[in-house]
This record gives structure tokens, sequence and C-alpha cells, in this order.
């Protein structure tokens, strides 16, 4: 018998910690940032990716860092939970997690290997992985989906009888692999110790002559370890960001599924196409967000607000239930909204303001 998140309730809690893959630089950003630092929705990829695992129960992480390293310590490195793991030389996925194997000794538990740069990850797509893996007793799982465009996705290979047999990347796949539409977004599950010990077996046979993770599940089937692949990923949530151009892309999807998130609370945008709202935004049931708005960052504002149009509710603002802000940036940056009378105890615990917040250090 198992609990909620695929524990037996007869065996002592297993640990869950991630491996993040941050390690690599963009070519095609023409950026000296890490790519995982680049911004989307009011947070950076990586920040995205971290807050889903937290979401989903994860509070270990090992992150593996390589070009401007520095960069991407210094903005989390005072979160709870975090590890560096540096990969001085980039020479494939496989390589990337090898590089973890002296932080994981003693661990006892399971690890999800994920990309820092697929920000739409979901943190139930994760509970999912987690719990199924379990229930399965599984040394590997992986969340897979089906595209139809695949091209550039690593395809799933199963045997006849439907169960995982291998992964082949793009690049590799014969006429008749490019055919299917099953792919790897690279979420995956493992037992640590099976993850660990399947490492060293990796050998770079493949065109960009790299050490891939997707060769451990290979290496355990023929070990006669349960590797498992269910499709639990929305076609949506598989998408990697490789340049500027996917990262308008991907910024697009995520503040429509901002958007859908805040309607169905009780909020009315009057014209998504041309409000953005940031993920760390708070916004109260009855409001009213009029078009060419933005409210950025960590706003906050209270229930049956008007916002714009035409307003920008900087990071840091707080707005107060029943207060009209617009059509004007600076009164969501300055404003003070004073009651026209004495009102009663009652009324004051309705009473609207604009709170400025002290510049920050600089």
């Amino acid at each position: 018998m198992t609990d909620d998140n695929g524990q037996s309730i007869n065996q002592p809690p297993r640990g869950l910690a991630a491996i993040i893959l941050a390690a690599g630089k963009s070519t095609r950003m023409k950026t000296d940032k890490p790519k995982v630092l680049h911004g989307l929705c009011g947070r950076p990829m990586l920040g995205h990716v971290l807050g889903a695992c937290r979401a989903a129960g994860i509070d270990r992480f090992f992150i593996v860092v390589g070009f401007a390293k520095d960069q991407i310590i210094h903005a989390y490195e005072a979160e709870p939970g975090m590890h560096f793991v540096e990969q001085a030389e980039q020479k494939g996925t496989g390589h990337a997690v090898s590089m973890c194997l002296d932080a994981f000794k003693g661990f006892t538990g399971d690890v999800v290997v994920i990309a820092g740069d697929m920000p739409m990850i979901r943190p139930e797509t994760l509970r999912t992985l987690v719990q199924s893996h379990r229930a399965a007793g599984a040394a590997a799982s992986l969340a897979t989906t089906v595209l139809e465009d695949p091209a550039g996705y690593g395809r799933i290979v199963r045997d006849p009888a439907g169960e995982f047999e291998r992964i082949v990347e793009h690049r590799d796949c014969t006429d008749d692999q490019r055919v299917i539409r099953e792919v790897n977004p690279s979420y995956y599950c493992f037992d640590a110790e099976s993850l660990f010990g399947a490492l060293p077996k990796v050998t770079p046979n493949n065109a960009k002559g790299e050490y891939y993770i997707t060769d451990v599940l290979e290496i355990l089937l023929k070990a006669g370890q349960r590797v498992r692949a269910a499709t639990h990923v929305p076609p949506e949530d598989a998408v990697g960001i490789n340049s500027r151009a996917d990262l308008a892309a991907v910024a697009k999807v995520m503040q429509r599924r901002i958007h859908e998130f805040w309607m169905s609370e009780g909020v009315t945008i009057e014209d998504p196409d041309t409000t953005k709202i940031d993920v760390d935004a708070r916004i109260g049931a009855e409001t009213i967000i009029r078009p060419f708005s933005y409210v950025e960052g960590n706003a906050q504002i209270g229930a049956n607000c008007v916002i714009g149009p035409y307003a920008y509710v900087r990071a840091g603002a707080v707005i107060e239930a029943n207060q009209t802000i617009g059509p004007t940036v600076l009164s969501a940056l300055d404003a003070v909204a004073r009651p026209p009378r004495e009102r009663s105890p009652i009324e004051r615990r309705q009473t609207a303001s604009v709170v400025r917040q002290p510049p920050g250090p600089a």
C-alpha cells in the first residue's frame, strides 16, 4: 500500500532531490548571461523550474553550473536547499549528471533530473512523475509527450508490447524512427542508486560524441531493472528555449496561463492581448484589469479594484481593496488614495490606499 506520494506506508520515507542542468551556453541567444537567467513573466527560466519543483514537494537541489557559473550562484545561493556542482567541460547530459556523484554519496531515495531551460514545467507533472515512479517500484521513469512536429526531439522507441525500449536522439534516428511522434521532453525520475550505478557505463556512441543521460535508461533495462515511460506532459509544456525568439514565444504561452488562472479566480481581464501580469503578482477577486496595463513582479492588488487602462503597477507596489488606478503610469507608483470623509470602523477595514515602497539598496 502506498500514500498520496507513491511512498510505501510500510517503508521509511525515501529522500527526494532534483538535479537541474544549467551549465550550457546559448550561442544562438548571443548573450554573456547564462541562458537559464533570462527572464519571462517576471522570473528567470531557472526560477520557474525551481518553483515547480518546490510546489511538487522537492526541497533539495543540485544545480549543475558551468558557463558564467558565478552569476547563477549569486542569484540563487541564498535560497534554501541549494547546492552547486560544476561541469567545467560540457560533454553532454550524462556527463553533467555524473558530476553530482560525490554529492549524492549516502543518499537513499529518488532524484528528478530536469533541464533549467524548461520553464513551462508544471508542479502536477512532476508530482505525477514521482508518484507513479514510486508506485511502480521503477529504477527510472520518464514523462513523455506527443507532438505534431517532433523534429529535434529524441524519439521514444517501444517494443511490440508497447513497453519502453530506448530513446533515439533526432540526429541519430533512422527514417522510420523520425516519424515517431512520442518524444522525450527530458523530465526524468531515477532511483539514485540505480542512476549513479549506471552512469559509468555510458559511452559517447552518438553523432556528437557526448554522454547522454538517455543511455542510462537502456543500460538499466539490459540489467533487468524496470523503466517506465508514460505520456504525462502537455505538448505546450515540452518547449525548451534556445533563442530569443523561443523566449518570446514561450512567454506568450505562459502569459496566457497566468491570465487563465486569474480569470478563474474571479479577476476580469478585459483584453488579455494587451495586458501583462507577472507570475508572482497577486490580485484580489472582482478586480478589473483594463487594456494596456502591466502588473509587474510581486505587485499586490486588492479586491474590487479597477486597474487601467494604461496603468503600470510596479513590483513591490501594494494596492488595497476598492481602488482605481489609471490611466497613467504614475498612478500606481505615487498616488495615495485618501478617504473623502471619516469612516466608521467597519468602513475603515475597506479603506483604499496605495503604499509606495521605499527604494531598495543600490
